[in-house]
């Protein structure tokens, strides 16, 4: 069973959390800060990471920071009251995975706790398989069948990035931080572009499709 560890300054939030995953079968370790989480990490196998920003002696943007700067692809969910772009920003650009804002629904937590522990799988593997499709980060190919494409590097990312998460709505923003970096200077635009490119090419298959969310952003939708 995957082991989960909580890492939040408030006990009770701690308990909380831990008992919602508890009730799923997790098994689950708690810490009030980075420091402590770290020790934790000496300890035990951990598989996910959900933690607060805000923490007294070492708050969750260092901690990850501390985390991917020892190359660790460990699967990190932040959880804060903080909503604004630029926490998330900042959050995205320490490391974080995913992100969510307090007070937190349980429901919609397992569910970012599912898609991170399937993406874990995923980034082990570095396949994705969509009924006959086939997406080889190695090899940025798309197959499907006795049919093989290369695809350029960002369309390739884009796509994989989304069938990483069927279902989870990605703004364009977080889209072009993802692929394209936080500093680049494109303009959001060019998602637009690339996902339009990709819809063209994979028109008719009947595995998946890429939706648009008015007002949000963009989807893939598994059909097989």
């Amino acid at each position: 069973m995957f082991h989960i560890l909580v890492v939040d300054d408030d006990k009770s939030t701690r308990r909380l959390m831990q008992a919602i995953l508890e009730a799923e079968n997790y098994t689950v370790s708690l810490a009030e800060n980075g420091a402590k989480a770290l020790d934790v990490m000496e300890r035990e196998h951990i598989d996910l990471v959900i933690l607060d920003i805000m923490m007294p002696e070492m708050d969750g943007y260092s901690f990850t920071r501390t985390l991917r700067a020892a190359n660790s692809d460990l699967p990190v969910l932040m959880v804060s009251a903080k909503q604004l772009t630029a926490d998330r920003k900042e959050g995205y650009l320490a490391g974080t995975d995913d992100f969510m804002t307090k007070p937190v629904d349980g429901e919609e937590l397992l569910l970012h706790v599912k898609a991170l522990l399937r993406r874990a799988k995923i980034v082990s593997e570095r396949k994705i398989v969509v009924g006959d499709v086939v997406l080889d980060y190695d090899a940025f190919t798309v197959s499907r069948g006795g049919e093989v494409q290369t695809l350029p590097q960002k369309e390739f990312l884009l796509l994989y990035k989304l069938l990483s998460y069927p279902g989870k709505i990605f703004t364009r923003i977080e889209l072009m931080d993802e692929i394209w970096g936080a500093d680049s200077e494109t303009g959001w635009e060019t998602v637009t572009v690339h996902i339009g490119r990709l819809r063209r090419r994979f028109e008719g298959w009947p595995e998946f499709e890429i939706v648009s969310v008015r007002g949000l952003g963009y989807k893939a939708v598994k059909k097989a």
